[in-house]
């Protein structure tokens, strides 16, 4: 069964690599078992994130449009829960659609993000289920981060007097740091190297480096108990 999802794999890629038009996202569909959609259909297909002031200033490619469309629409398909073909497919996509990917990224079902574009990941990096990453301010993350279930990253506010009224603030996330389940960061907000962010944890002032943060305000409450170990020695693999 391996060297189906391989040969999959490789077909999508070929497809992907010699440029994404609707009629190329309809194969890479027929190749997921994807229901029916049609090439006028996917030609006038607009997203949520084009509808959003920021997609004013920086505005979709086709191709970017297309890739973000294969990244959510994947989650509503079977072969998503399948590991062996859904994070090298996800993989395949992330190269393309992100600022930077690192090797070996491993994502989980259901993670969103609006603008790809404004994503950078490092290399080792894990998403978990259900992250979602506001990246409209920029996210950037570094090497071996683990991203647990149900995090969410905000890098935009809006003004109280208005609505209408916008601001927008990079959240940066240092290697070998960890963000654990539930959690929420900010805008503006960096996450030190091997710092922790505790589960539940709303991060709204910075992390310094192998620190621990916990509560509402998140706070600092101790150092990472590393044994004394640090980058690679910490054994952030998340998944064999």
């Amino acid at each position: 069964m391996a060297d189906v999802f391989d040969q999959m794999l490789t077909h999508i890629r070929k497809i992907i690599d010699a440029g994404l038009d609707a009629d190329a996202v309809m194969r890479v569909l027929e190749i997921l078992e994807s229901p029916y959609v049609s090439k006028e259909i996917l030609e006038k297909a607009r997203l949520y994130s084009e509808t959003l002031p920021k997609a004013e200033e920086r505005p979709f490619t086709p191709e970017q449009r297309y890739l973000h469309f294969l990244w959510d629409a994947f989650d509503k398909l079977p072969l998503c829960l399948i590991v062996p073909f859904s994070i090298p497919f996800r993989r395949i996509l992330a190269e393309r659609l992100f600022a930077r990917c690192g090797r070996a990224l491993v994502v989980e079902e259901n993670v969103r993000f609006n603008f790809g574009q404004f994503l950078s990941v490092g290399d080792n990096v894990f998403f978990n289920r259900n992250v979602f990453l506001d990246t409209k301010g920029g996210v950037e993350i570094g090497d071996a981060v683990g991203v647990a279930e149900d995090v969410r990253i905000f890098t935009h506010g809006h003004d109280e007097a208005s609505h209408m009224t916008r601001s927008y603030a990079p959240v940066r996330i240092g290697s070998y740091a960890k963000i654990y389940a539930g959690a929420t960061i900010m805008p503006g907000v960096t996450v030190g190297e091997q710092a922790i962010v505790a589960s539940g944890a709303v991060v709204t002032h910075d992390v310094p480096p192998n620190m621990v943060a916990a509560g509402i305000p998140a706070k600092v409450i101790r150092e990472r108990r590393s044994g004394g170990r640090s980058g690679e020695e910490l054994e952030h693999i998340w998944l064999f």
